[in-house]
């Protein structure tokens, strides 16, 4: 699998529109870029396997105080096909290299879900609840790079 990066406007993303999985998160993307601004590597991507796009993944922007947040999200026909634990491993993997020092977060609905499975999965402690802006009570997770490393 391989991470395409979201650009920031719809004319450099042309070749996605014609997938009705990818283009809303596309426009998402290109909104929010408008709102936060465009930094690579800390951006929204498609997920490409072999020749289909199977998913949307990123970074809520780029860290700030040393902390970057990851998001995914698998396009319907590709659920439970592990797609979204590669793609979250592939962010974390992306985060690392380019900033050993950054703590990689994720934030879920506080209920066990497909999502906290790929959170636990890919070695990501659950931090406890939090209030977010946008969501209201959520989960707060942190990437364990200690558990990873055995």
């Amino acid at each position: 699998m391989e991470l395409l990066p979201i650009y920031q406007t719809e004319a450099e993303n042309a070749h996605l529109a014609t997938n009705p999985d990818a283009w809303p998160g596309v426009l998402a993307c290109v909104d929010f870029y408008g709102r936060i601004g465009y930094v690579l590597p800390w951006v929204g991507y498609i997920v490409r396997r072999d020749e289909e796009f199977v998913a949307g993944v990123g970074f809520k922007g780029q860290p700030v105080n040393n902390t970057v947040e990851i998001a995914y999200s698998t396009f319907p026909a590709y659920q439970q096909q592990g797609v979204a634990a590669k793609g979250c491993q592939m962010l974390v993997q992306l985060a690392l290299q380019t900033d050993p020092a950054v703590r990689v977060t994720a934030r879920t609905l506080p209920e066990e879900s497909y999502s906290t499975k790929v959170l636990k999965k890919n070695s990501f402690k659950c931090l406890g609840l939090i209030w977010d802006a946008e969501d209201g009570d959520v989960w707060e997770w942190e990437y364990d790079k200690s558990a990873a490393s055995q």
